[in-house]
């Protein structure tokens, strides 16, 4: 198992470090990268996996995390993702205790802290794939490597492209995959017995304990089952010592057969039997879990993956494998999104990106021939495993074992990231090695090449504190991605900028056509701006492409009752219920179409379905009092007023309302309390003062009626009948100063 010390590493340009010192200084340099992201907001996809995720609410019993996907919808529903992470939940859960709500600066600190010490780890394991698994006399673990080691170990510290997986909270899946990962790696190798010179001594607890390890990664997220894969090439390879040349060499020509004896004396297939057993458990119980159905992924997602013929297809599918080395090699033009037309698809053998393809595989080819066919046993075993940890990771985005819900995606790379970092740190050492007498432009370049990812990771985890930086930084990257310009106009229309918003928003659909919530944001802001003509034909469109579309359905509604296309309207709402069973809004808005025509029961049934399914509907409760209240059925007004204020009991508009039915039935105390208490919560309502003194005038209280009259309207001089009041008022007190003795 002990190897020599690796001849290239006393070449590396870097002080010999102690373990402990190399580790904080790996974390150090971790912290440094990231530092800036630790008080940004939550963005992007944190809004579905945190923000409207109720799993992560103490109210939410704890054991739906268990049957919940990662978005906190129901694993068995046909519109899940099937991502099974429960353990990534539960931190969430417990940041979200621990803060007291939502508050992200511990969400963001826990991951920065977690890529910190996944980095610090990884000199561990850089040490033992470099240089072997070696003790010394006390049974300490010895490092063959400590430069290589610790240069591959800061290149992946500082790697720009881990910037959506620590910068980005939803990112917290591949951070506990990978931190998960090393332990299962790390427990495998303490498998071997380090107080004996035997081959054949390992320990099958800690074999199992790695393989629950392994469970736990897959639990955080699905790629951390690749780590089985890491843990046999390391067996093989390093344990084993096998030439893979010359196992690939007997097994094509059939000379010299395999000797399957010396393999059961070592225990190799003892331990792959146990690996390949407990995968294909996991496997099995995730197949379970997920419903024994794959994710419905639409053309949006995965453009190449519906590519009718087969060669476009896995011709796109390594273009999208060039794309994602080059991203490993220069991580300059990153982005939150590459979908929607960000890589266009290559549809003939004459588009010139073929050449990535193949400058690709002959990179590929070059690695896997050195690593195979090289007469240096170190160099064979570095380069095999640095490419085992590259690949390896990165095969259940691949597309070739099943279609995944994405073309590119930077938060797949991080534990790939780490198999590049030791192929790059490997091959400085090489160079310095073999060009000693340009050691000090090399030393250069590493210290060059490290500032300039500690640079591109301070700019770009501060593009990740706020979606407004975050997808405006996704525009000269990826210009042509609908959904970016899709979202920078959704960010646009929540800050208050529609006119910018409706640019992009256009520019999505003219990108994309069929691209339906664009269409419905457009059709709401034109709605909202009185453009009912173009808001109905973009809604109607977004309708006909996906007639699923419950909330194109429910605003093209209310844009059909602006243009009092009352029955086309009321079809349109009923649509939108039939395909959301649980749409209170919709029914709020099915009840003002009612109102409108006067079919008061009809109106007061759908804002009562309202208020049952969402029963803080501020909105249809009042709506309710004051449809009573005008119709003069002022006792059952009173009756849903009092019941919406015991669940609402801080709503000023239910008081305000409630007040004023009170104020009818000559109930003037109650009334006059209800008014007071709405003027606490909402000090500047006019028509709130001008109603208390409306009160105050029936009431005889006229002093403090002519008071409320005032304050009415100073805040408010156009307000509709109280200056008239008020004069009325003026009036009667006049003619009593003139009457009194």
């Amino acid at each position: 198992m002990a190897l020599s010390e690796v001849y290239w590493d006393r070449e590396i340009p870097l002080p010999k470090l102690a373990p402990v010192q190399a580790k904080v200084t790996v974390a150090l340099v971790a912290l440094l990268c990231f530092i800036n992201s630790y008080d940004g907001e939550f963005v992007f996809d944190d809004s579905e996996a945190i923000v409207n995720n109720k799993d992560l609410k103490p109210a939410t019993p704890l054991n739906n995390i268990w049957t919940n996907d990662f978005w906190g919808s129901n694993l068995s529903s046909n519109s899940s993702h099937k991502s099974y992470r429960p353990l990534t939940v539960l931190t969430f859960r417990l940041n979200y205790l621990v803060a007291g709500g939502l508050h992200p600066v511990g969400f963001h600190v826990l991951n920065i802290v977690l890529h910190a010490v996944i980095s610090a780890l990884m000199i561990d394991v850089f040490a033992i794939l470099i240089g072997g698994l070696a003790y010394d006399e006390n049974n300490r673990k010895l490092n063959h490597a400590p430069k290589t080691s610790l240069l591959a170990a800061l290149f992946f510290a500082a790697h720009p492209v881990h910037t959506e997986s620590v910068a980005g909270i939803v990112g917290r899946a591949d951070l506990l995959c990978a931190l998960f990962f090393q332990l299962s790696f790390l427990t495998y190798c303490k498998a071997f017995n380090r107080g004996s010179d035997r081959d054949d001594r390992f320990s099958v607890q800690w074999v199992v304990v790695s393989l629950l390890l392994c469970a736990a990664a897959m639990l955080c997220k699905e790629q951390g089952i690749t780590v089985l894969g890491v843990n046999a090439a390391f067996d093989v390879l390093l344990i084993c010592n096998v030439n893979v040349y010359e196992l690939s060499q007997r097994l094509l020509l059939r000379k010299n057969p395999l000797d399957v004896s010396e393999m059961l004396r070592t225990g190799l297939l003892t331990r792959l039997a146990l690996m390949g057993l407990g995968g294909l458990s996991m496997l099995y119980a995730r197949w379970r879990i997920m419903g024994t159905g794959p994710p419905a992924f639409t053309e949006v997602d995965n453009p190449a993956s519906f590519a009718e013929n087969i060669f476009l297809r896995i011709v796109n599918y390594n273009y999208y494998y060039s794309l994602n080395a080059w991203l490993l090699l220069c991580p300059w033009w990153l982005c939150f999104d590459w979908s929607m037309g960000c890589v266009p698809l290559i549809k003939s053998a004459t588009d010139w990106r073929m050449v990535w393809l193949l400058l690709l595989w002959c990179v590929l080819i070059g690695l896997i021939s050195q690593a195979l066919c090289s007469q240096d046993s170190q160099r064979r075993r570095t380069l095999t495993l640095g490419l085992v940890l590259l690949v390896v990771p990165f095969l259940p985005a691949c597309n070739i074992f099943f279609r995944v819900g994405f073309v590119i995606a930077e938060r797949v790379l991080y534990l790939s990231s780490a198999g590049y970092c030791l192929l790059l740190a490997y091959s400085l050492g090489h160079c310095c090695y073999h060009w000693n007498k340009y050691r000090k432009l090399l030393c250069v370049s590493v210290l060059l090449l490290l500032c300039v990812y500690v640079a591109r990771c301070a700019l770009r985890s501060h593009q990740w504190r706020s979606e407004q930086s975050l997808f405006t930084s996704a525009l000269p990257v990826c210009p042509l991605n609908a959904k970016v310009h899709y979202n920078v106009g959704k960010n646009l229309a929540d800050r208050g900028n529609t006119t910018a918003a409706i640019r992009y928003y256009r520019e999505a659909v003219r990108l994309h056509p069929t691209y339906v919530h664009a269409m419905n944001n457009l059709g709401n802001i034109l709605k909202e701006r009185n453009e009912l003509i173009e808001a109905e034909q973009l809604l109607s469109k977004a309708v006909s492409i996906q007639p699923d579309f419950a909330a194109a359905w429910m605003n093209l509604g209310i844009v059909q009752n602006s243009l009092q296309k009352f029955e086309e309207a009321e079809q349109s709402y009923w649509n939108a219920i039939r395909f959301r069973k649980k749409y209170p809004d919709c029914y709020y808005n099915l009840g003002r179409l009612y109102a409108d025509q006067n079919r008061h029961v009809d109106a007061l049934n759908a804002w009562r379905n309202a208020t049952v399914l969402k029963p803080d509907h501020s909105l249809a409760w009042n709506n309710m009092v004051i449809l009573l209240d005008n119709t003069g059925n002022l006792g059952q007004a009173e009756l849903i007023g009092r019941e919406a204020l015991k669940l609402l009991p801080n709503d000023h508009t239910i008081m305000f309302s409630l007040a004023n039915v009170l104020g009818k039935l000559q109930k003037y105390k109650e009334s006059e309390g209800f008014f007071l208490h709405a003027l606490r919560i909402n000090p500047n309502a006019a028509s709130c003062h001008g109603n208390l003194a409306v009160l105050y005038h029936r009431w005889g209280k006229l002093e403090l009626a002519k008071k409320h009259y005032e304050l009415s309207l100073k805040l408010d001089p156009e307000a509709p009948g109280t200056r008239d009041n008020y004069n009325m008022l003026r009036r009667k007190l006049d003619q009593l100063k003139r009457s009194a003795p």
